[in-house]
């Protein structure tokens, strides 16, 4: 029975959709547990790409039910775009639940979201304007609207009304904007209850129903570890759990029932939006990495900022995740170059640092201190074992693990679904 949980172990964008594939004909359920249409996973079958941000990867395996847990936030609209385009690829969708606890993203959400972006000003967060935090804002505030109470006209207006009252107030008093129509949004948000009613379901007693069954269930993490709202870089962060914490109370399973934790990382780091990032290049070396790993945001289709590989940032989240094993995506990336710094501690005022500073203010400041190791030339794209790679890609992942506290179990060497080097099993019961 087991329950395996994914996550990024770095600010995002680490290739978690390529792992949960990579996995997805071995397992039964593929359950997303956090976040909304706010990141994106690009997934290559083949010739073809596919870019998700609300839906779970594992829509995209044959046999597999993907879920949408309690613990996202869903935009309606978005949800069926994306089904709406993968249909008219050939998908079949038709097994995808969604948990009836998920709260509901309305415009209202959105509206607020770019308004207060731009109130801030330089101290904006960097959000993608999606309406995340406002959604999960009201979620804490319970004023929130679920997916179950779409099916009953009634209750939804009382809670629009209800969560509307003092955003109203806010958005023309405060931002200068016209109030939101409370008919119009009770509207939009009915307009899709009747296709949606067929795939609402009570996940938490599915999925609990599965692993009793003997049952492969994945959980899969939006955002990832240095993004979550408790342990990331606050408040530079999302708004919600990104970490494997998440997944139980995102999902409605106990913590006795993981038996393991995969974090995935890429063998260099980026990230997305505001907030530090001790090991950016703003060199020909960040250009180089931005233009040949094509970092680009899925969802925003914003320029990510690149770094080196922090050990770092993989130590802690080794041990705030609780990693069995590191999915190490992107080698390929540091092909043809002399040398490969790896940060292993941070200078911050003249101390070091070989763990996380505990301190907001430190970690801004913090400085890396880098190992050099050496590049390689060859083209790694078709090797499938460790062996096939170059002595030099070799030895840089031996580094990387023996710094990161956390065995390397499978290592991306290319884009393409089959471009990667299984090292140890992925799916392992405690």
């Amino acid at each position: 029975m087991p329950a395996v949980v994914l996550v990024g172990a770095q600010w995002g964008d680490e290739g978690k959709g390529k792992a949960t594939d990579l996995l997805g004909s071995r397992v039964d359920y593929v359950v997303k547990f956090n976040g909304g249409n706010n990141a994106g996973h690009t997934v290559v079958i083949g010739d073809e790409k596919y870019a998700l941000h609300l839906l779970p990867s594992g829509i995209l395996s044959p046999g597999v039910v993907p879920v949408i847990g309690n613990g996202v936030v869903v935009d309606i609209d978005v949800l069926f775009e994306e089904l709406d385009a993968l249909i008219e690829r050939g998908v079949d969708v038709s097994r995808l639940l969604v948990s009836s606890q998920a709260h509901v993203i309305a415009g209202y959400h959105r509206t607020l979201d770019k308004v207060t972006e731009r109130f801030l000003g330089k101290r904006r967060i960097g959000t993608t304007g999606r309406g995340i935090g406002p959604a999960y804002a009201d979620k804490i505030n319970r004023v929130g609207i679920r997916i179950a109470d779409l099916f009953d006209p009634k209750i939804l207006r009382e809670k629009v009304e209800g969560s509307l009252d003092q955003k109203n107030h806010l958005l023309v008093k405060v931002y200068n904007r016209r109030a939101v129509e409370i008919d119009e949004t009770v509207d939009e948000l009915l307009a899709h209850a009747e296709r949606l009613r067929p795939m609402v379901a009570n996940t938490p007693l599915v999925l609990n129903q599965a692993l009793d069954a003997g049952k492969n269930v994945l959980f899969e993490a939006g955002q990832a570890t240095m993004l979550d709202i408790d342990h990331g870089t606050y408040p530079f962060v999302t708004s919600s759990s990104a970490t494997a914490g998440g997944a139980v109370t995102g999902s409605g399973i106990g913590p006795t029932r993981v038996d393991s934790v995969i974090g995935v990382i890429k063998a260099y780091t980026t990230r997305v939006g505001e907030g530090p990032f001790p090991t950016e290049l703003f060199d020909d070396m960040g250009e180089y990495l931005l233009k040949t790993g094509g970092e680009y945001g899925v969802t925003t289709g914003r320029a990510r900022r690149c770094g080196w590989y922090d050990s770092v940032i993989a130590r802690y989240a080794a041990r705030i995740n609780g990693l069995t094993d590191l999915v190490v995506t992107k080698l390929d990336v540091l092909t043809g170059l002399e040398k490969v710094p790896v940060c292993v501690a941070y200078d911050v005022d003249g101390t070091r640092y070989d763990e996380m500073p505990d301190d907001q203010s430190a970690f801004h400041h913090a400085k890396p201190i880098y190992e050099e190791m050496p590049g390689w030339w060859e083209d790694i794209s078709t090797a499938r074992s460790i062996e096939d790679l170059p002595a030099n890609a070799q030895a840089y992942l031996a580094r990387l693990e023996e710094l990161s506290g956390c065995r390397i179990s499978a290592v991306g060497v290319g884009p393409r679904r089959d471009e990667i080097i299984p090292v140890h099993d992925l799916i392992h019961a405690r």
